[in-house]
Parts: C-alpha cells; sequence; structure tokens
C-alpha cells in the first residue's frame, strides 16, 4: 500500500475549490425532515406518515470521518440519502461548503460530482452488463470527460483499490469476490474527485479479514485524495477504529454526537449507553448477563410523545413522557438530546456538569 500511495496522480483532477475555508464545516444539515406518506385503509381520507427522519440536525467538518450508529430504522440510510439528495427532504437546509445546495451558486449537477457513496451491496451496485474498468468510467463520462481519459482515470483508480488492471479491468462484477466488488464500488466513488463519500455499511457483507484489508484501504485513500467520509454501521467496534466523531440516532432523531473516544469512554444518552453494552467482552470478569435494552423501538407511524426512548429506558420519569428534549452540550460537554442533560430539564437525576479534564457523570 506503501508504493501505491507514492505513485504519481497523473489522471484524477484536483478537487473542486475550497469555498468557505478551512473552519467552515464541508455539510450542515439543520432540521432535515423525511415523512414517508401510507396509503389510508379508509377512502378519502388521509393516511399516516412514517416518520423516517425527523428534524436531525448536525456538522460534517472538513477532513473527518464522521460515524453513525444506531438500530435498523433508526433512519441512518435516509439521512445518508437526503445527503446525497437522491432522496428530496420534505423539509429543512442542506448546506455544502458555505453553498445552500440546489441554489444557483451550487447546482445539483455541481454538487453530486463533489458527493459519492458506496452502498451495502456490492452486487447490486454495479450494472452486471458492465466491465468493471466501463463501471468506474462510465460517471466521468457522463460528466463531460472523454473517453479516453476515463478509461485511462478508471484504471488508475482501479490500480489505487489494490485491483491490478491487466488482470481485472475487463472482468463482471459477477467473477468478482465481495471485498473485490467493494473495492470496486470505492474506485468508482472516487472516479469524479468527490470532497465527501458516504459509506452505508461498507464492510458490512465482507469476513473480517477482507472488512480489515477494506477499512485501511480506505484510511490511506482518505488521506491521499484528502476526503471526508461519513461512515454508517451497526459495527460499534468499526467505528471506534476508522471514525473521529460518532453520532447516534434513535428512531428519526439524533440523541448524542461527540468525539468518538469522549462518547465511549463515558456515554451521556441512556441509548448510548445501552448500545455500547451490547458490544461483546472478552473479558470473563465483563461478561453480559441481561440485555442492556429491552423492547422493540417504537412505531414510527405513531411515535410515543415526549422523549421517543422513555418507554425503554430505565430511569424514564413522568416528565419524559409530557416533554421532548433537545440537543443541548450544557452539561454533557457534546450534544446530548435528553432531559437529564438539560440544565432546565425537569428530571430527577440531572447530569453533573462537564469540567475540563473530566466527562460528565450521572448520579
Amino acid at each position: 500500500m506503501a508504493e501505491m500511495l507514492a505513485t504519481p496522480n497523473p489522471v484524477v483532477p484536483p478537487a473542486a475549490a475550497d469555498v468557505g475555508g478551512p473552519a467552515q464545516p464541508l455539510v450542515i444539515a439543520r432540521d432535515l425532515v423525511k415523512h414517508f406518506p401510507l396509503k389510508s385503509a379508509v377512502p378519502f381520507r388521509p393516511g399516516g406518515v412514517v416518520r423516517a427522519v425527523d428534524g436531525v440536525s448536525f456538522d460534517v467538518l472538513k477532513g473527518e470521518t464522521l460515524g453513525v450508529v444506531g438500530e435498523s430504522g433508526c433512519g441512518k440510510s435516509t439521512t445518508a440519502r437526503l445527503l446525497m439528495q437522491l432522496t428530496p427532504h420534505d423539509s429543512g437546509e442542506l448546506i455544502f461548503d458555505a453553498q445552500g445546495v440546489g441554489s444557483p451558486q451550487l447546482p445539483m449537477k455541481a454538487f453530486r460530482s463533489q458527493v459519492q457513496m458506496v452502498f451495502q451491496d456490492s452486487y447490486s451496485s454495479l450494472n452486471p452488463r458492465l466491465t468493471i474498468e466501463e463501471s468506474v468510467a462510465f460517471t466521468p463520462r457522463v460528466h463531460g470527460v472523454p473517453p479516453r481519459e476515463a478509461t485511462e482515470r478508471a484504471r488508475y483508480l482501479l490500480e489505487r483499490v489494490g485491483l491490478e488492471p491487466k488482470r481485472f479491468a475487463g472482468r463482471y462484477p459477477h467473477e468478482l469476490s465481495g471485498g473485490q466488488r467493494q473495492r470496486v464500488n470505492i474506485a468508482r466513488a472516487l472516479a469524479l474527485r468527490p470532497r465527501l463519500v458516504i459509506l452505508d455499511e461498507a464492510v458490512s457483507a465482507l469476513d473480517k479479514s477482507v472488512e480489515a484489508q477494506v477499512l485501511n484501504l480506505l484510511l490511506d485513500l482518505k488521506a491521499e485524495f484528502d476526503l471526508t467520509y461519513v461512515f454508517i454501521s451497526h459495527d460499534l467496534n468499526v467505528i471506534r477504529y476508522l471514525c473521529d466523531r460518532v453520532m447516534v440516532m434513535y428512531l428519526g432523531k439524533v440523541v448524542e454526537i461527540g468525539d468518538t473516544e469522549s462518547v465511549y469512554a463515558n456515554p451521556a444518552h441512556p441509548y448510548t449507553r445501552a448500545l455500547l453494552a451490547s458490544m461483546p467482552s472478552m473479558d470473563p470478569d465483563h461478561r453480559t448477563l441481561a440485555a442492556p435494552l429491552a423492547g422493540d423501538p417504537p412505531n414510527p407511524i405513531n411515535p410515543p410523545p415526549g422523549c421517543s426512548f422513555h418507554p425503554r429506558c430505565a430511569r424514564a420519569e413522568p416528565i419524559c413522557e409530557r416533554r421532548a428534549p433537545v440537543l443541548s452540550d450544557a452539561l454533557a460537554g457534546h450534544p446530548v438530546s435528553c432531559l437529564m442533560a438539560m440544565p432546565d430539564g425537569g428530571h430527577s437525576l440531572p447530569m453533573r456538569r462537564m469540567t475540563p479534564g473530566l466527562h460528565a457523570a450521572t448520579p
């Protein structure tokens, strides 16, 4: 891999210019909402809606890897599709490097050339009728790159991801292993020289040995191409290894976001604590004797009032059913959506205020 990184870059163009400067977040999402309507069982009556994403706000800093975790159905993949604008949001605001997405300053085609996505299913995301060289070269051609240059770029990127062009360029997706297909998807995502790459469960279907290779490849490519990642995964160990910050989602909302080591060392939200407690331990003195979290997530069509986590929370109080928390960093030191983390939350077990050099804690 070191020899690979030392090779000069003759065919891949530089990334788009940094408009907002290094201090400007690359992505700012504010109050993103996406509800999917349902058909009504009764004629002429409106049906319900699935609250897939319900007021999500976060920033993605330049050069970082933001991990997104949560149970299945919490809105992780829908949030990724909203970032890519594969699915339009119902309301909210999406800003990319100080420019509104879809505005005259940043038309959709220019935006999508700077944001690419790697999907979970490495096979279905590739066209079975195209060779892998053609798959990687297709996107540059659509964006006006001459065919010969697009082919040279595809071969260069295949080599960068560890696939020798002479051996693999003419193969079809079904002739590759899962790890090799995912490398092709990564090469295709880099073909337009994006600034942001969204990886939605990109390594979850791979064997552990192949997964480790792909993760190290992602780290190398991030350094080489100056990339920013949004990495979605169920594997909390992978998140800790790869990500600078982690965002925890529950029922379409962000419940906690902060530096990875800070969140892992002392999680502030009860749901985050339950997720981390579910990680398998090799230490016989720290065996998991009881499930850290009981029950299933509430129905997103009819979410519970107040805090959406209160039906499953061991520290829930009557006020949790009446008052919905908001993200606050006043006590925990990083944004947490819990009444215990709000100075005026009204919970009987407020979190002790964060002081420099110490982690926040609850009684």
